[in-house]
């Protein structure tokens, strides 16, 4: 069957049409994305802004006639922490009902992180042992830690590159004061969450999914996007400790320019930066391999469990 997954991220809305069928691995079959960047949205309150809804309106209803047109038979949609944490979170939902006709669900931080796990653990396969799983979307950042196909550990806190963009760095460049206390800030988070996940044991392998994660490993040197989803990518933390500190003295056209950083995301790539590397410090990661699957397809894996075999 063909599916299309719905992701109303924070910094995009992502239609992924793949074609599937239970105990096979998902096609992709088309992709259509249109820039969104709900966290920039937001008013004093938090609350989605009007024009937020507007504009989070007007690109679901397009990513819905692209699947339309794509001959999807099952739309799954969902949303995540942009939503998830508005004030006004179901009037936005219900206006989008009201509009499109879709219900929207929204996600936990503790769903996104399994599902997420989910994906890059049928991605690395049940040889990859006890898996550390680091993401970083918009709003929230996401771990999870175990040996089977649902971790023993999730985690989701709100540091997103995108809120954090909007809250801790107005400048360009960001004021070398500004980072310093975002960089506290965001050590001060993750470090409460640690002693979770150190109690269960290191990790075999450390894997990383995201955006913001893909585009560090990128301008660190790892293979282009070109060479196609089965090269191998990695990211240690020795070079991305080289890059933070050059990055904070770009501006963001300056980071458009870096090989694989999109101009919609250059002016987050600091704030995600500082989130890995402190990440990846505190969690003793030396190194970490990229993987391709995320979320959305994680949400598809699951889908696809759920389908009578035969």
């Amino acid at each position: 069957m063909r599916l299309g997954v719905l992701d109303v991220g924070s910094n995009t809305v992502h239609l992924l049409v793949v074609d599937a069928h239970p105990g096979a691995r998902p096609l992709p079959a088309h992709s259509h994305k249109a820039e969104l960047r709900l966290a920039e949205l937001i008013d004093d309150e938090g609350a989605i802004s009007d024009a937020g809804v507007e504009r989070l309106i007007a690109v679901i209803k397009d990513a819905l006639e692209a699947a339309e047109d794509k001959g999807v038979e099952e739309v799954l949609p969902f949303a995540t922490s942009a939503v998830r944490e508005a004030p006004n979170a179901d009037d936005v939902l219900a206006r989008v009902h009201h509009e499109t006709g879709i219900t929207l669900p929204v996600l936990t931080g503790d769903e996104e992180a399994r599902l997420t796990f989910l994906a890059a653990r049928r991605w690395f396969g049940w040889s990859s042992g006890k898996l550390l799983v680091l993401d970083i979307g918009g709003g929230s950042l996401e771990v999870a830690y175990g040996m089977d196909e649902d971790p023993v550990v999730a985690s989701s806190v709100p540091l997103g590159a995108g809120r954090l963009t909007t809250a801790w760095l107005p400048g360009d460049p960001s004021d070398p004061a500004d980072v310093r206390a975002l960089r506290r800030h965001v050590r001060t988070e993750i470090a409460r969450t640690v002693g979770d996940f150190a109690r269960h044991g290191e990790p075999d392998r450390t894997v990383a999914t995201s955006k913001t994660f893909k585009q560090l490993a990128r301008i660190a040197g790892a293979a282009r996007s070109a060479e196609g989803l089965y090269t191998q990518r990695t990211l240690s933390r020795k070079a991305l400790e080289d890059w933070v500190p050059r990055l904070a003295e770009m501006t963001s056209a300056q980071r458009a320019a870096l090989p694989g950083v999109s101009e919609g995301r250059a002016s987050q790539l600091l704030a995600g930066a500082l989130v890995a590397e402190a990440a990846m410090d505190l969690y003793g990661v030396d190194e970490l391999d990229i993987c391709p699957w995320a979320l959305r397809e994680g949400v598809i894996l699951r889908r696809l469990d759920h389908l009578p075999t035969g």
